[in-house]
């Protein structure tokens, strides 16, 4: 499979999306509600069926997992350091501060699935399920001085983190599901995917473009090229092959998640800076993304 036939489609459903927000005449009040079905049934699904029907082991996984929390803890302090560079106002640090780490969920599982399948779902999901906590505590706590979110309740109720830690509690329980539930599992997880990526075209926001541009760029530059050389770098030092090297320099090489815009709205941080990150950082990953997977031999 060429680079183009697994990135051009997914890039194709998020400007689908961005067309039917502008487009279809859907009333805004849709969209939020997409998400919210999207996020509490679709992806969790998705993630639950793939890990229940895959045999994991835990030990071949940890080196890719150990490299992946490394690097994410690298993004954190790149993302530390912007304050000092650039002086932005605190609630536009606040919000920007995540740019530098937080990955779209949904690209990611879209392109492992093309690339290897269950295995590169099954991969990703548990890389997920160690990442989207560590993600979520430093993005909250960051942005907790402008809110009165019960951010613990919010970590642990996360439906990513329960549907990942439900399918491999089942997968190495042994068990089976029954066939009527696999097979609606498996329609709701079929659904996911283009649905998540047209949720992804929708949320783009050109608002903010033209504000705070030393922050805005140095957190898209961070997310799509530092992050990736640095998760590279220890990939290798891992001593990583195959599908778990793939999907740990993929993980990195990410555009920066709509819930980063989506969290600091709802915590009181600046919205428009972030909406430009994702936005930029969505768009410029059509090239960079083909970039990282041409260097990976695909």
């Amino acid at each position: 499979m060429t680079v183009a036939q697994t990135i051009v489609p997914i890039f194709l459903l998020i400007l689908l999306g961005a067309a039917m927000r502008r487009w279809f005449g859907l009333r805004d009040e849709f969209w939020p509600q997409l998400d919210r079905l999207i996020y509490y049934v679709f992806f969790p699904a998705l993630l639950f069926h793939t890990l229940s029907h895959f045999t994991i082991d835990l030990g071949a996984a940890a080196p890719m997992m150990g490299a992946a929390i490394l690097y994410m803890g690298a993004g954190i302090l790149l993302g530390l350091l912007a304050k000092p560079l650039f002086h932005a106002p605190p609630k536009v640090y606040a919000a920007t501060f995540q740019a530098t780490f937080r990955f779209n969920s949904y690209v990611g599982l879209s392109i492992a699935g093309s690339l290897h399948g269950p295995t590169g779902l099954a991969a990703i999901g548990l890389l997920m399920g160690f990442m989207v906590p560590i993600a979520n505590v430093a993005s909250v706590l960051m942005l907790a001085r402008h809110s009165e979110t019960h951010w613990l309740r919010e970590i642990l109720l996360n439906p990513l983190i329960m549907a990942t830690a439900g399918g491999i509690a089942f997968s190495l329980s042994g068990l089976h599901l029954p066939v009527m539930l696999n097979t609606t599992l498996g329609l709701l997880s079929q659904a996911s995917l283009p649905m998540g990526l047209i949720a992804v075209g929708s949320a783009l926001r050109l608002k903010g473009l033209h504000q705070q541009r030393g922050t805005l760029w140095y957190g898209v530059l961070v997310k799509l090229l530092l992050l990736p050389s640095i998760a590279w770098g220890l990939a290798m030092l891992f001593g990583l092959e195959g599908v778990y090297f793939n999907i740990a320099v993929l993980m990195a090489a990410l555009p920066v998640s709509t819930m980063a815009y989506v969290l600091a709205t709802r915590m009181g941080g600046d919205g428009d800076t972030i909406a430009a990150q994702v936005v930029l950082s969505t768009l410029l990953a059509a090239v960079t993304l083909p970039l990282w997977l041409f260097l990976m031999g695909f």
